[in-house]
């Protein structure tokens, strides 16, 4: 059965490095039949700017936040879905505002008993993949670290490919030509 892959494209540019990015792992992953949707983070509308710690998704039975905008699909199909990507620029030692907006509001897909000191949530099991490109080679390790660890929390398979030394927006494929086999392969892998 063909995996179901949702891939969070976190630049604000169409044609940057995190889009060949997505576009390779697309190549690899739709070789193998995978079903692949990509959003772009950067466009979707919100009604507030990440997870507003209302903690009312806590209170309710069903895994969604309550802020109801261009995210609230979104958040849903990740309990659909097998794999979960994140594409991002690193910005500043971490993942784009236009990533983290979404990754944020992750939080409604828990829930939490603190007196049980137990956690549900339907994300277990699945994968996350981060896909992420720098222009230098520092930074990434962090940007890394809260995707890693959340999946680790969460029950989740983990993957990776950080690309450093990829140049400015659109470069990555004549500066790393190597990450495209190493991301084409990931995607072949994830779908089977």
């Amino acid at each position: 059965m063909a995996k179901k892959i949702l891939i969070l494209n976190g630049s604000p540019k169409k044609d940057g490095n995190t889009s060949v990015m997505v576009d390779w792992f697309c190549q690899g992953a739709k070789s193998k039949g995978a079903d692949i949707e990509v959003v772009r983070t950067a466009v979707l509308k919100y009604k507030a700017t990440g997870c507003i710690s209302c903690r009312l998704c806590q209170t309710s039975e069903k895994y969604e936040c309550c802020i109801k905008d261009e995210a609230t699909p979104v958040l849903a199909k990740m309990a659909d879905v097998d794999v979960i990507v994140f594409a991002t620029p690193l910005y500043f030692f971490g993942a784009s505002a236009q990533l983290k907006l979404i990754f944020d509001r992750f939080f409604s897909l828990y829930k939490w008993d603190n007196d049980a000191g137990t956690m549900q949530t339907p994300l277990k099991g699945k994968t996350l993949v981060v896909l992420a490109s720098a222009f230098e080679d520092i930074g990434l390790d962090a940007l890394e670290k809260p995707f890693a660890l959340t999946a680790e929390y969460t029950g989740m398979k983990f993957e990776s490919i950080l690309v450093a030394n990829a140049g400015t927006s659109g470069e990555i494929a004549k500066k790393r030509p190597d990450a495209r086999e190493k991301i084409i392969s990931l995607g072949m892998k994830i779908a089977i």
